[in-house]
């Protein structure tokens, strides 16, 4: 890893998955703040995979990360990404969305990470949400962020950032970021964002290679290739 040479003394909170887009932010985070921590969340996801991924990511990281259980997301929502639906689908109660759209999940998410932010005294939050190449949900994109972020800081009297760094990046451009900030081999080798939870190692990284998220890394793994 290097470390950027204009490092803040602020503390920051990567909302952290494991997935290839957390993972760059969590690298490009290291890369810029001097103290880094991450919140991963069990929100009831079919495969554990994503979880246990976050944890050894974490760790080669040096990173302290805070895994929170909110399981109760599953009984109270519906999504193939927590019960046993199609994630090539259209979503049931929405067909605008796909079968995957977890309901007010970023919502819940950016809510319990600016709690956590507050206990751990810290003043940046960073996301991996992005509105570019990304697989249609409606909270990746930037004016939920920032509206979000206001209501939050308003009702807590606060003034916590909210970072988005690959917001208006490609999935290509963020392999390249990835690169750029030295966690490529990780984000090939150990990062997961297989809806399936499949392991198969490909050149863009592992997974099952056919579902949304495989079908939309591999692509973005392939220009990359061609631009870098």
């Amino acid at each position: 890893m290097k470390r950027n040479k204009k490092a803040q003394a602020q503390r920051a909170l990567v909302l952290f998955s494991g997935g290839q887009d957390s993972t760059t932010c969590l690298g490009w985070t290291k890369n810029r703040y001097r103290d880094v921590h991450a919140i991963a969340f069990s929100y009831g996801q079919r495969h554990s995979i994503e979880i246990q991924q976050a944890r050894r990511i974490a760790a080669t990281l040096d990173v302290p990360i805070k895994v929170v259980d909110i399981s109760f997301l599953k009984d109270i929502v519906v999504s193939a990404l927590t019960g046993t639906g199609d994630v090539s689908k259209r979503h049931r109660d929405n067909k605008n969305l796909p079968a995957s759209f977890v309901p007010d999940r970023n919502a819940l998410f950016i809510t319990l990470a600016h709690a956590y932010a507050q206990t751990i005294k810290a003043d940046v939050l960073v996301g991996g949400m992005c509105q570019t190449d990304y697989s249609g949900y409606p909270d990746c994109r930037r004016p939920f962020i920032t509206s979000l972020i206001k209501t939050l800081n308003a009702g807590s009297d606060v003034h916590i950032a909210m970072l988005t760094p690959i917001m208006h990046l490609t999935k290509a451009e963020t392999f390249a970021l990835a690169a750029e900030e030295g966690v490529l081999d990780l984000v090939l080798n150990e990062s997961h964002t297989c809806y399936e939870g499949d392991r198969k190692k490909y050149p863009w990284g592992k997974g099952c290679g056919t579902c949304p998220a495989c079908t939309l890394r591999k692509r973005g793994y392939e220009q990359f290739l061609k631009i870098k």
